[in-house]
């Protein structure tokens, strides 16, 4: 699972990915400094893991990650192939979320592709791109399904008034997440054509320091602008992120926060936001060799779960032994968990919770 840094070429998406990896993705002030995708794997910040650790006294801890791909900056007429248009929507479609950059600061000694600073107008761009792309997908699909509906087929006929609707919708410039659909005909019929538009967004509004807090009225416009989609805001000021990184000591970096009036990274909030947008959630494998952070699916079965870990234990899967870990902190060790009669056993239909801590029972 893998969400993609989107946006105009030159808002920070490359400075953003170096935060957020520390792989030092290529970033300079002109367009298209990106071309190559970057990939880099990133650990999810979770101060239960931390907890866990002081409990368990573990040899090594190993967190959670989540994906992050820095996509090439889309121009005006992309869909058409302008810019590097094909290459950045083929990387796109392969993302499973979207992270959108919006330029929300003044600065003249960056320049922006359009000559102004503009959120809403960057925003509108990007969008309509990516829904001239997505109208062209429905509609070559829409042309096989009136064959097959001619012919009287039902199935044929009910997705053909769900693409109509798309249709309809991608013209009038609505995104397709933001077009009311039944969740069965949404899995049924939308989901297999990988629409970008589709993928579940969240704006990243990128600031200067004076408004890494409060944000500022390009924010609020932004907020305004997607208050009709099913998307999140977040503020964040790039280049202070990228500051805040170069420090060497973990004291120094606090101090520039609490200077800034900041509890925590906005990277580390972005982090987390990603790994929401993305539908996972994270349970706990603790013993004195490794404490470990599993991501899994929101939803996924103690035998998924365990297939996490190693397709043997999902194949031959018995039964879990699980404790909440509200209960394994509360009482503070495994041992004290089972006198208090707070372990349960789960089976295969058991749906796993975010947090818990878990043992596996399989045979192969």
């Amino acid at each position: 699972m893998k969400a993609g840094i989107v946006g105009l070429p030159n808002v920070g998406k490359s400075t953003l990915f170096n935060c957020l990896s520390n792989a030092k993705a290529q970033s300079a002030n002109f367009p298209f400094c990106t071309i190559e995708p970057n990939i880099g794997v990133v650990n999810v910040p979770d101060p239960r893991l931390e907890v866990l650790e002081t409990l368990v006294r573990p040899e090594k801890v190993v967190p959670a990650t989540v994906e992050i791909v820095d996509i090439a900056g889309l121009v005006k007429g992309a869909s058409k192939g302008e810019g590097l248009g094909n290459q950045f929507l083929a990387n796109i479609r392969e993302t499973d979320a979207i992270l959108h950059v919006l330029r929300c600061f003044d600065n003249d000694n960056v320049v922006h592709v359009d000559g102004s600073v503009n959120p809403i107008r960057d925003k509108e761009t990007i969008d309509m791109e990516l829904q001239l792309k997505d109208l062209e997908t429905v509609e070559k699909k829409l042309e096989k399904v009136q064959r097959m509906a001619k012919t009287g087929s039902k199935e044929a006929l009910k997705e053909l008034q769900v693409l109509q609707q798309l249709k309809q919708g991608l013209e009038s410039g609505t995104s397709v997440r933001a077009i009311a659909l039944p969740e069965e005909e949404v899995l049924e019929f939308v989901k297999p054509l990988q629409l970008i538009t589709g993928k579940p967004v969240l704006y990243v509004c990128n600031v200067d320091e004076a408004a890494a807090v409060t944000g500022n009225a390009y924010v609020e416009a932004v907020k305004e602008a997607v208050a009709g989609e099913k998307a999140q805001v977040l503020v964040l000021a790039v280049g202070t992120e990228a500051d805040i990184t170069e420090l060497e000591t973990y004291e120094e970096r606090q101090l520039f926060l609490e200077d800034l009036g900041l509890k925590e990274p906005g990277s580390s909030k972005l982090i987390r936001a990603a790994y929401q947008l993305l539908q996972l959630q994270t349970y706990f494998t603790a013993g004195v060799k490794e404490v470990r952070a599993w991501t899994i699916p929101v939803g996924a079965t103690a035998p998924q779960a365990a297939g996490v870990i190693h397709t043997d234990f999902e194949k031959g899967f018995i039964r879990a032994e699980v404790i909440a870990y509200d209960d394994y902190t509360a009482y503070g060790s495994e041992a004290k968990v089972k006198e208090a009669g707070k372990m349960r056993v789960e089976g295969k239909d058991y749906v796993v919770k975010d947090g818990d801590v878990m043992h596996f029972r399989f045979n192969v």
